[in-house]
């Protein structure tokens, strides 16, 4: 008998963000027209107008900012482990759940929550790849599948590899200082509508607008 592969319908968004209800979140922000793909982990972060997540998405302590596209399986800032105790395991710092205290050791929670990751606007986040404790990358950047970006990353950048390092950039200096001028990611949705026949075509974007 053939397989009958059956039409994918692209689901349809709007302002209100869209949750998987597969997905954990705690005391995080998601601005309009984002979504929060299946079975994603997502503490105490926020996510930009028009950003998306794919499925099985980590993030933690994190900042990103808008149009920003993140592909499955990615780790955004793994938490650590208190390397200099008797003992790594969570029992020491998730004591309640191991009954061995009445209270969990904020102290080691607080210090997670030190040095958080900053992604700017545009950035492309390939499948697999980890973004390390205190990271910030630049708008327009890109991080290939399975990296693990340890530094910063520069605007308009490509990054590969473990760790991750430079290849190439996307577009030229000029052109992308221009773009950070004209920070088109700031646009209100009726400026963007009236413009988005342009966004193709990089030149003679930042001729019209540059």
């Amino acid at each position: 008998m053939p397989l009958i592969f059956q039409p994918h319908n692209e689901k349809r968004l709007s302002a209100a963000p869209s949750l998987d209800e597969t997905s954990h979140i705690v005391d995080s922000y998601a601005g309009a027209w984002t979504s929060i793909g299946p079975n994603n982990k997502i503490i105490e972060s926020s996510f930009g107008d028009y950003t998306y997540t794919m499925d099985d998405v980590t993030v933690n302590y994190a900042e990103i900012g808008k149009f920003s596209s993140i592909a499955s399986h990615v780790c955004i800032n793994p938490v650590q482990h208190p390397m200099d105790r008797v003992t790594q395991h969570h029992m020491t710092y998730r004591r309640v759940a191991y009954d061995f205290a009445e209270t969990d050791d904020e102290v080691l929670f607080d210090w997670r929550r030190t040095h958080r990751v900053k992604i700017g606007h545009d950035v492309w986040i390939g499948h697999g790849a980890i973004i390390m404790k205190g990271v910030e990358i630049g708008t327009g950047a890109v991080v290939g599948s399975g990296a693990v970006v340890t530094k910063n990353v520069e605007p308009y950048t490509i990054v590969v590899g473990t760790p991750a390092k430079p290849i190439k950039r996307r577009f030229s200096e000029e052109v992308a200082e221009k773009l950070l001028e004209i920070a088109w990611w700031d646009w209100p949705r009726e400026k963007l509508e009236s413009h988005f026949h342009e966004f193709n075509n990089i030149d003679a974007f930042i001729k019209k607008h540059g």
